[in-house]
């Protein structure tokens, strides 16, 4: 039996080891409520990566990611996802990679960076080009998480510290690339203690055909796999739980500062 066989054994549920069957004397909770207590608004973000005009932008860098990010409709279930959460109270962060005219604080010691100091469109600080991409709405409220240097968008940056200021404790990771960035946060959010939630039709990577298979093979492993409509439909049944929970009572419920785990 192959390494990758075990691994997929250890992520796919058997047939007798459902949500149905009890284990004990009490049965286990079922995705569906998992999934629901990770995404309760009030413990929850959201985290776009890199969807911006110079990445998938019709005149960005990256012409063919751009292509698969709208055809697949990943770019535009990343903005209905934005939308959800600014009706559910969910926090909203866009993760930036751009960099200076002058190169200043860059990496150079990966082929891909050198291969991005050579594209025609450049994610220069204040351009065009690092502004988030339509049909992605930015909310005042929503914060801006910009990068110099590196892979991830969540190492080196501002991204834990704030999420720990607001008390989150789920991340949801939407975006590009499923060839680089999006794995890298994963990985980094894991490791710094969140539960990650990776809506598999709401990422995408080049060719279109490897976004599934490190779906599977490797996020599945990590993360919760789920899609941008059982997200949204999550955060608007918890929402509405929490609501009616605070009927009557005199104090608005607010994010809690207590970091992650």
């Amino acid at each position: 039996m192959t390494q990758g066989t075990l691994l997929s054994r250890a992520v796919t549920p058997s047939p007798r080891e459902d949500a149905t069957t009890p284990r004990g004397d009490a049965a286990p909770p079922s995705p569906r409520e998992h999934l629901l207590e990770l995404l309760r608004p009030e413990g929850c973000a959201l985290l776009t990566v890199e969807c911006q005009r110079g990445v998938v932008g019709p005149d960005g860098a990256l012409p063919e990611l751009a292509a698969v990010a709208r055809e697949s409709g990943a770019l535009g279930r990343v903005a209905q996802l934005v939308t959800a959460a600014h009706d559910t109270g969910v926090q909203v962060l866009h993760a930036v990679a751009e960099r200076r005219a002058d190169g200043r604080g860059a990496n150079h010691n990966a082929p891909l960076f050198r291969a991005v100091e050579r594209l025609p469109v450049r994610q220069l600080t204040g351009s065009a080009a690092v502004e988030i991409a339509e049909p992605v709405p930015v909310a005042a409220e929503d914060l801006v998480v910009r990068r110099l240097h590196g892979l991830s968008p969540i190492a080196g940056t501002d991204v834990d510290a704030l999420l720990r200021n607001l008390g989150c404790r789920t991340l949801v990771i939407t975006g590009v690339s499923a060839n680089v960035a999006i794995p890298a946060a994963v990985f980094d959010a894991v490791n710094l203690g969140y539960a990650a939630v990776v809506p598999e039709d709401a990422i995408a990577g080049v060719p279109a055909s490897y976004t599934p298979a490190v779906v599977r093979h490797t996020l599945a492993l990590v993360a919760a796999v789920t899609t941008a409509e059982e997200v949204a439909a999550c955060w608007r049944r918890t929402a509405v739980t929490s609501s009616r929970s605070n009927v009557g009572t005199a104090v608005t419920p607010s994010r809690s500062n207590s970091p992650a785990p």
